[in-house]
């Protein structure tokens, strides 16, 4: 098992995730700005590009950072996420999944002993 003390800070194992997404309007200038601006944010434990398949790989916990912050570092530098098929389906899923780990965060279970919250006499 991984332990939290081999995650930058602000990255916990339990809500650590990897997005593979497709880039478009990348090049030699803005994609240096675009994985250092990345790297440097909180939340980031890595941030990598693979420049055969145009694709960023960014591992970041979800309670700290989403897609919606890469989309805002890559258009602050003249790029964007590729807005082919694969790549929105992916972006999709990725929005879920990230949303679906902050409201498992926040859940409070009730004891067993006790009424569901939210029922009321």
């Amino acid at each position: 098992m991984v332990s939290n003390l081999e995650h930058r800070i602000g990255v916990t194992e339990a809500t650590l995730v990897v997005r593979h997404l497709k880039l478009s309007n990348i090049n030699k200038i803005n994609l240096p700005f675009i994985l250092d601006e990345i790297d440097q944010t909180f939340g980031v434990d890595n941030v990598s590009f693979d420049q055969k398949s145009s694709t960023l790989i960014v591992a970041y916990d979800a309670l700290n950072f989403n897609l919606d912050g890469i989309a805002q570092i890559t258009q602050k530098h003249g790029a964007d996420i590729a807005r082919d098929w694969w790549t929105h389906f992916k972006e999709r899923y990725y929005k879920f999944t990230d949303q679906n780990i902050k409201d498992n965060a926040e859940y409070v279970p009730s004891c067993c002993s006790k009424p569901p919250t939210g029922i009321k006499k």
